[in-house]
């Protein structure tokens, strides 16, 4: 069963880490584990769940476990943690809220292009780009900098994770142009089929 294999827990537990680095933030700093700060913990809750994500991809590509189930639910996983980690990064006055609006607004607008486009047997069209790939890594380093906050050997993480942060939020806009580009002659073709078939009809 798709549901109860080794990589698909490892996604289940991506899920189950974003309502825990929430909660970090909401609890006395007291009680935070061995007397490590909230950010601490809240940078590796984050890194522990980027690795789960490269890790459960191999695992269900070496254990040979990939699932239609696996593949609909590891990238749902990895929007829900960016855009949560996002939010309360926000919270915290760490990132602008327009630049978290423009990431969690591209996911959401490229996730209903792509099932849109696999509706029409075109997936492939939307396939991720180089550009794309760029904004994700910039994206996942930025993050966990944000939230650890506190400079470290001498370099200022604030500031390296704010510009890394502004990058991927221009490479989002670029890449979601460059998505609705490959896409829009598909979604005019079937626009124009659609008008022909009811000026037939009338």
């Amino acid at each position: 069963m798709p549901y109860y294999n080794l990589p698909t827990l490892l996604t289940w537990l991506r899920i189950l880490a974003i309502p825990l680095l929430i909660s970090v933030y909401y609890m006395p700093e007291h009680w935070t584990l061995w007397h490590f700060t909230r950010d601490f913990v809240a940078t590796l809750l984050f890194c522990a769940a980027a690795v789960t994500d490269w890790l459960d991809g191999y695992l269900a590509r070496k254990l040979n476990q990939t699932s239609a189930f696996g593949a609909f639910l590891d990238p749902v996983a990895d929007k829900l943690m960016v855009a949560a980690a996002l939010i309360m990064l926000v919270q915290l006055a760490r990132v602008d809220a327009i630049i978290a609006a423009i990431i969690i607004g591209r996911e959401i607008t490229i996730s209903a292009l792509r099932e849109w486009m696999a509706q029409i047997g075109a997936h492939k069209s939307v396939a991720v780009s180089m550009v794309g790939k760029i904004k994700t890594v910039a994206q996942m380093i930025a993050i966990p900098l944000l939230l650890y906050h506190t400079p470290f050997l001498g370099l200022p993480i604030q500031k390296i994770g704010t510009w890394l942060i502004y990058i991927a939020a221009v490479l989002t806009l670029w890449s979601m142009g460059y998505y609705m580009k490959v896409a829009w002659p598909r979604i005019a073709a079937r626009d124009r089929k659609r008008n022909k078939k009811s000026g037939a009809g009338s």
